[in-house]
Formats: structure tokens, sequence, C-alpha cells
């Protein structure tokens, strides 16, 4: 049976399990920051992702079965979300073209200014790793989005929208080059969420 990553023995001695329970770290920083933001300003923490997502990606996003995936809740616990936000004035629903029995998601006027509050709520840890130099910044983004994309493919992260699962995407040898822009693209190139993304066969 499989040592758990989370036995100090076994994890003080294996790299991969020290940096898994590292990565667990780094997002109980992420939640704790973004709690804080939520406790100010009466909303969840959900609620805040919500409007920042809606805030800057396209409309077909936007719905509650993509946002469902996105986040990796269920539709009723974002249905629930949007019903509230709706209630604060915070959003709009607008009803889509090919179904009248779905809907998109915008933001209004009080919805732009909540996510103008809330929208840096991660800026301590960028803070943090701004101090990198140029080197370990494009390599630990490398790393990040390589692991992304292999959790997408093992079902683990149901949404990805990285360059390396992207139909434009191509490996040549050692270079990356988007098909789209036709343009070679570096490791600082690599996109964790492309607003063009078209998932590969």
């Amino acid at each position: 049976m499989d040592k758990s990553i989370f036995d100090i023995t076994f994890q003080n001695t294996d790299t991969v399990s020290k940096i898994v329970v590292g990565l667990e770290r780094i997002s109980e920083a992420f939640r704790a920051l973004l709690w804080e933001y939520a406790k100010t300003i009466g909303l969840s923490p959900i609620q805040i992702q919500i409007l920042i997502f809606v805030a800057y990606h396209k409309e077909h996003l936007c719905t509650v079965s993509h946002l469902a995936k996105e986040f990796n809740l269920t539709k009723p616990t974002i249905s629930d979300a949007v019903k509230a936000l709706e209630k604060k004035g915070m959003i709009s629903k607008h009803k889509t073209l090919v179904d009248s029995r779905s809907y998109f998601i915008v933001l209004t006027g009080e919805g732009k200014k909540t996510v103008s509050a809330t929208e840096h709520f991660a800026n301590p840890i960028r803070t943090q790793v701004a101090q990198f130099d140029q080197e370990k910044q494009e390599s630990l983004l490398s790393t990040i989005n390589t692991l992304i994309y292999k959790l997408n493919r093992t079902s683990i992260l149901s949404v990805q929208r990285t360059c390396f699962g992207c139909k434009f995407y191509q490996k040549n040898k050692e270079d990356h080059y988007c098909n789209l822009i036709k343009t070679t693209l570096s490791n600082k190139d690599i996109r964790l969420d492309c607003p063009e993304f078209e998932e590969s066969a």
C-alpha cells in the first residue's frame, strides 16, 4: 500500500509529496485571501469568483452549466450563487438565442464596482512570485501549465484553456507554435487561460 503524502516521516523523504503538500498550502493561502475579501463585502467566495470570471470571459462561457464545470461545483450550487447575485443587483440574466430556457450572465454597474473592489485579492501572492528571477518564473509557469493540462486529461480538472490542450498548439522539437497567430511561442508566452482556446481532438 502506498504511503500517505500526509505521513510526515514519509513526506520528509519524498520530494513529490513535499511538492503536492506545498501546492495544498498555496491553495489555502488563496482561499484565505478570498475569504478575507468576502467577509468585508458580504458575499461568498464563489460569488466573488463568479463576478470576476464573468468580467473577463466571453458570454458563451458565462452560463450556469459552464460555471459549474469551471469551478468544479454542481449546477444547483452555482445557480444559488447566481440567484443571490441577481438579488443583490450585481448581475442580470440574458436569454441565449439558441435556447430560450438557458441564459448567460452579464455584470450590472454594481457588479462591475464589486469586481473593481475585489479582483486584486490575490495580489499578496503575486507580489511574492514577482520577486523570483525571470528564469524561475518561466520554469514555474511551465510546470503549472503542464500540471493543469495533465490534471484535465485525467478528468481531475473539468476545464482548462492552456495552450497545451488547444487545437492551434503545435510542438516543434523544443519550440512551441500557435497556428492561429502563426507565431513561435516562448515558455513565458504559453497561456493559462486563452480567449481563443479551442480544445484539440
